[in-house]
């Protein structure tokens, strides 16, 4: 772990020197690129979530739970497993 923190550590140091060589006005170029990126990135997102919520058929249909077992065709017979363990407990000790 602390190689690979180690080299992250040069690499960025290294990045970082490069940045500092450069001239300012292509620092500002390079940032200015980014800037607009970020922007255009944003407002895509921004349109894609107005243009979902703008359709007309996002209805939500609030409904009840159903049992997927008592919807089956097959036919189980319900129980409730907590009180059979304990009933087979209370005639367990008798």
């Amino acid at each position: 772990m602390k190689i690979l923190r180690a080299n992250m550590d040069r690499y960025l140091d290294k990045l970082d020197h490069r940045w500092r060589t450069q001239p300012i006005r292509k620092q500002h170029q390079y940032t200015l690129y980014l800037f607009v990126g970020y922007l255009l990135l944003t407002a895509g997102v921004s349109c894609k979530i107005w243009y979902d919520t703008s359709k007309s058929d996002n209805d939500m249909v609030i409904e009840h739970i159903e049992n997927p077992v008592l919807r089956s065709k097959d036919p189980v017979r319900l129980q409730d497993s907590v009180s059979t363990i304990l009933k087979n407990k209370i005639y367990a000790r008798q």
